[in-house]
């Protein structure tokens, strides 16, 4: 099972998902509740347009293992998710919370900033981008 995730974080590595999703595919045939495994898959399918099945397989990580360290990555994929199906209130509400469990991540105020944006909430947006900026140094 570990073989084939590490196969999979590999590929992924090198921009190849759609040879990744394999590799991911079969470590959750071997073990389901691989959360790690869900996470890399969600990822590749994010990555490869595959949106509709993001959100199912970053839920069930986080059903399996919600007190992961990583936990605020699953969120931000989550509300990136739903940021991208133009869904923004729910985009929103995923993205704060992964600004509370990452509060020092510039990319997580970055989308949060884009989703007020979107929403017309410009002090707002404009305070997340301002944030982001501070935290990446530039």
């Amino acid at each position: 099972m570990i073989a084939y995730f590490v196969k999979g974080e590999v590929l992924r590595a090198r921009h190849r998902c759609s040879d990744a999703i394999p590799e991911y595919e079969t470590a959750l045939a071997i073990n389901r509740n691989f959360h790690g495994a869900l996470h890399s898959l969600a990822l590749c399918k994010l990555l490869a347009g595959s949106l509709d099945e993001v959100i199912p397989l970053e839920e069930q990580a986080i059903r399996l293992s919600p007190r992961a360290p990583v936990i605020g990555y699953r969120y931000w994929v989550i509300g990136t998710v739903y940021l991208l199906q133009s869904r923004t209130d729910e985009a929103i509400v995923w993205l704060e919370k992964a600004r509370t469990v990452m509060p020092a991540v510039p990319f997580v105020h970055g989308r949060l900033a884009s989703a007020y944006a979107l929403k017309g909430e410009t002090e707002r947006a404009a305070a997340e981008l301002a944030e982001a900026r501070r935290l990446s140094g530039d």
